[in-house]
């Protein structure tokens, strides 16, 4: 009996030991990129066994049969695997927004996300990486709720960006921080670089950029090492960009119907060489180059230590333009080192470069203007005149508008543009006292634009005559030679500190910073003598120089420079505070004093209030199941813009130019004068905003929606005043921004190995000049945008059309017009003011640029290894200007092809006038405003990660292919290219020919290894 209990006692043992000496292992991924994750904790469920994955992600524990593994990891959701046979068990992490206390870049150092109560959008480098855009904010379009990117199809050209609407008069770009130095633009970093983009809108996030926050800021934070093995990156992507949304013109039939009846409306005779020129050329087809080849490769290395973080960069893009010749290379290169000298000592470094071969910009204007009766080429037997290119005719925009042809394809390659680019820092920080650290910084960012060009003469067959002339009438070659520098150097001290004290949370931030601006320019040209043996100037850069020795007339040179220069010193402060990460508050304090200003009024104060409550901290919401986090926040505040317009750098400083002279005796004396009176209280625009909003998660965290209302006013804004007796600048004028903000995304599963999610944000804008200085308009020149105190900035101002005058007795029973002579079929104005007259005094807002509302949304897929992923983006309720194809007083253009819908008698039509050169009809009127709302299927994504199975076998972490297409299609009104049209802050969305948006195909890949 003994021995059997014992040998009972040996077996159960043994089933014991069995059952418990299962080896289990695996891998450990990131959901979203594939890539191992180290420091996992994989603990059996209800035990203390437990483990933690390696650096590349891999774990071996023993476990029971019918057991629990737990797998966790701060910022991702927890996997519970019951073990059942298995021997190898792999996982891979979703991030969890509930358990990720995210930490995001803010003004001068990072703060968690959970402790503040302003506005900041937080975009991850990722999502700008593999998109086919120079500039990184192009891709973020429709992404991010209150920023307004209007993009540009011309290779380089950045996009018009404006955050939460327009604010000023002369300025509305926000400020650009890159790695800690404030920048106009972002268009030198290589979208592959960034590790992560945030996009600051309230008084709250902004008030500690003082003068310079006021319209939003971009903070930008390239990729860092992060400690472990190391990691290299490459990736590359090559495409095609084809233009789409071709306007609708006339075709050489449809132009010599339309030229002929409007000269025989006018009195004249039909046209009468349509037996030379007899071609049928459409320009745009002519000078586009299809499918332009777009291609960029990048690599990255990133490496850390206990020591020592080391990631560099290098990247290479090579993009045509949408015209023939157009070229675009550029260089990157980024570097970020992170050295640990001692415990709590620590220095580093930063660098971004750019190179760039700049295009030669043509664009398509000429092309929509060209009468399409031309052939671009003679063809002739004479050999002396074949292969000339043909001038229009003379009497159809010959002496206004070039060949298009000759234009991209003759006087290509003659400019050489360069530009080079660094920006960088060095960095020392100290923590002491645990919960101290003081961070000084030096910046400094390099510019440079060196410039070369060429003016050939060039003969083109004027088919009239019979002859040859020089293009351009230009009978003498020059050579222009420029170069221009821009200089900035910052340096910031920061001291912050960082402590919880029981139940509050405090972290604050105080430094001195300053910043001092150099720009220097210089230019000149210099002509061949062309009475001189040597010759003219050859077709040969070699020679495109000012000292062009022995072919320039050195009697002709000339030169010209211009310099500036200013800084600005502030100090600043910010405190987070929180109460048990339940009731927060955020003040933020920053004085700014400037070199520009009068040395009585040139420092001034900036601030900011912001509050919140994370309602679901309370215990009486334990019991809400649905809802996982609310917060809900305001912040109000004071900025300031120091925006200028173009060419002023000393708005207290007039400096003098020249004016009339006078003769004393023999002698010429130059005369001076001051450019503008002084005006010693003039002071940076005042910005006052304020908002609330709340922040939600619901349904265990898959539902985020949160929701803002912002009102943001600028006053005293900064004006130049000419009163035809005086010039000075002051300080007048308010402009109001109000509107709502909602973002809502959904995260989901429809089974283990299908997943998506969806979201989207939509933006209301409310723009109002509340005065202006006199209540005087404010016209922008060449165009019908005016400011006016009551009205949107920039809006729109002309006469309402209410159809076409359809005969004699039509216009006697209609008040009559002062505005010129007209006839049946000229436009039919509106008596506006009800005075029984046309008259200017009828003009109107007739349209409005600003959109009642921008949006965008998304939608992901993903199926195992495969994803699709969808962007769609769009803007309503704005109206667009068309500054083309209206006609014009001083040469005949093409017409667009609504104008076969002319009025040619009573009934014909009530839209298109008729066929007659007459001022009357070019009246900005409602029949050059378009509506400019369009909808459009931004950025189409498929892709394949290659399965980590396979990729172990490889050594490689991640693979990634994918082809993506931009732009696929938009849905529009408007008869220009593309209904996106930027501008300045008082004369925006008005088209005048552009340049194509297009539709940008690629393949490509991502390899880490």
């Amino acid at each position: 009996m003994k021995t059997r209990f014992s040998l009972l006692l040996i077996f159960l043992f043994s089933i014991h030991a069995f059952a418990q000496d299962i080896p289990i292992s695996g891998t450990v991924v990131n959901a979203e990129d594939n890539i191992p994750v180290p420091g996992v904790n994989v603990i059996v469920k209800g035990t203390n066994r437990g483990i933690s994955t390696d650096f590349d992600g891999n774990y071996s524990i023993n476990v029971n049969q019918g057991e629990v593994l737990e797998f966790s990891f701060l910022g991702f959701k927890t996997v519970e695997v019951q073990i059942q046979d298995q021997i190898s068990v792999n996982i891979s992490l979703e991030p969890d927004i509930a358990s990720l206390d995210e930490v995001v870049v803010v003004g001068y150092g990072t703060a968690k996300k959970r402790d503040l109560t302003g506005s900041i959008v937080s975009v991850k480098g990722d999502e700008v990486a593999d998109k086919p855009a120079t500039n990184p904010i192009a891709s973020i379009q429709g992404k991010v709720s209150g920023l307004s990117v209007v993009n540009s199809g011309r290779v380089g050209q950045n996009p018009d960006i404006r955050i939460r609407g327009t604010s000023s008069r002369y300025n509305s770009s926000p400020l650009f921080v890159i790695d800690g130095i404030f920048a106009d633009n972002i268009d030198f970093v290589n979208p592959n670089d960034i590790q992560s983009i945030e996009v600051l809108k309230d008084a709250s996030s902004l008030a500690i950029f003082g003068v310079r926050g006021a319209n939003g800021v971009i903070i930008v934070t390239t990729k860092q090492a992060k400690e472990g093995k190391l990691t290299v990156n490459f990736n590359s992507s090559i495409g095609i960009k084809n233009i789409v949304g071709e306007p609708n013109l006339a075709n050489a039939a449809l132009f010599r119907e339309l030229y002929d009846e409007q000269l025989v409306n006018e009195g004249l005779t039909p046209f009468g060489f349509y037996d030379v020129f007899n071609g049928d050329t459409n320009w745009v087809d002519r000078i586009a180059n299809e499918s332009a080849l777009i291609q960029t490769s990048n690599i990255s290395i990133q490496t850390a230590t206990e020591k020592n973080k080391i990631s560099f960069g290098l990247g290479y893009r090579l993009e045509d333009g949408l015209v023939e010749k157009e070229k675009l290379q550029r260089l990157t290169v980024n570097l970020n080192n992170e050295f640990k000298v001692a415990d709590g000592f620590k220095m580093g470094l930063t660098l971004n470069g750019l190179q760039d071969k700049l295009p030669n910009n043509g664009g398509f204007g000429a092309a929509l203007n060209a009468t399409p009766i031309v052939h671009p080429i003679h063809l002739d037997v004479r050999p002396e005149f074949n292969g000339l290119y043909n001038q229009l005719p003379i009497e159809i925009g010959g002496p206004q508008i070039g060949n298009p042809a000759l234009v991209a394809e003759v006087t290509k390659n003659k400019n050489i543009s360069e530009r080079y680019r660094f920006v960088g820092s060095m960095f020392a920080e100290v923590d002491f006292l645990k919960h101290f650290k003081f961070k000084a910084t030096v910046y400094g960012d390099f510019n440079s634009f060196r410039s070369r060009s060429y003016v050939p003469i060039v003969g083109i067959y004027v088919s009239e005559t019979d002859d040859i002339e020089n293009f351009n009438g230009n009978q003498i070659t020059r050579v222009n030679q420029s170069s221009a520098t821009v200089f900035n150097f910052q340096q910031d001290y920061i001291l912050s500190f960082d402590k919880d004290f029981g139940r509050h949370g405090v972290n604050a931030t105080a430094g001195f910073t300053t910043t001092q601006f150099k720009f220097e320019n210089v230019s000149g040209s210099v002509e061949h003598d062309p009475n001189s043996t040597v010759g003219i100037i050859p077709d040969n850069e070699r020679f495109w120089y000012l000292n062009v020795f022995p072919y320039g007339d050195p009697s002709t040179r000339i030169s010209n420079s211009s310099q500036s220069e200013r800084a600005t010193s502030s100090f600043l402060a910010r405190v987070l505070y929180n109460y048990d990460g339940k009731y927060l508050l955020n003040m933020s304090y920053r004085r700014d004093a400037t070199s520009q200003l009068a040395p009585d009024n040139r420092a001034q104060d900036f601030w900011s209030l912001g509050a919140g409550w994370v309602v679901t901290k309370e215990d009486y919401m334990d019991n809400v199941e649905s809802l996982d986090y609310l917060k809900l926040k305001g912040s109000i505040g004071s900025l300031g813009n120091q925006a200028l317009p173009g060419g002023t750098n000393y708005p207290y400083y007039p400096g003098v130019s020249q004016d009339a002279t006078a003769v004393f005796g023999s002698e010429v004396i130059a005369g001076f004068i001051q450019k503008f009176e002084e005006n010693p209280n003039l002071k940076w625009e005042t910005v006052k905003m304020w908002e609330v909003g709340l922040e939600s998660r619901w349904f265990d965290n898959r539902l985020t929606f949160n929701a803002n209302y912002y009102n943001r006013k600028t006053e005293d804004l900064l004006v130049f005043v000419d009163t035809g007796v005086q010039t000075f600048f002051d300080n007048f004028g308010e402009i109001e921004n109000k509107g709502f903000e909602f973002e809502a995304s959904w995260d989901g599963n429809f089974n283990d190995n299908f997943s998506y999610s969806v979201g989207g944000n939509i933006t209301t804008i409310n723009n109002e000049v509340l005065s202006t200085f006199e209540d005087a308009p404010i016209f922008a020149n060449g165009t019908a945008s005016r400011t006016i105190t009551g009205e949107p900035i920039g809006h729109f101002y002309g006469y309402i059309v209410d159809g076409v005058y359809q005969s004699n007795a039509d216009i006697a029973a209609l008040p009559p017009s002062t505005l010129g002579n007209y006839a049946p079929g000229d436009l039919k104005y509106r008596d506006f003011n009800g005075d029984g007259e046309i008259t200017p005094d009828d003009r109107t807002v007739i349209g409005n640029p600003t959109p009642d509302f921008t949006y965008g949304f998304y939608t992901n897929l993903k199926y195992k290894n495969f994803y699709l992923n969808m962007d769609f983006q769009g803007v309503y309720g704005n109206e667009i200007y068309r500054n083309w194809g209206n006609g014009n007083s001083f040469a005949q253009f093409n017409f667009r092809a609504d104008r076969a819908g002319r009025w040619d008698g009573s009934g014909s039509s009530n839209w298109e006038p008729r066929l007659f050169s007459t001022d009357y009809n070019r009246q900005p009127s409602t029949y050059m405003i378009e509506d400019g709302s369009y909808f459009r299927v931004r950025n189409l994504q498929f892709g394949y990660n290659l399965d980590k199975k396979i990729l172990e076998r490889l050594n490689i972490q991640q693979l990634k292919v994918f082809a993506n297409i931009q732009n696929l299609y938009t849905w529009k009104d408007t008869s220009g290219f593309t209904p996106e049209a930027g501008g300045s802050p008082t004369s925006f969305g008005v088209d005048n020919g552009g340049y194509p948006v297009p539709v940008i195909s690629t393949l490509g890949l991502s390899l880490t290894f």
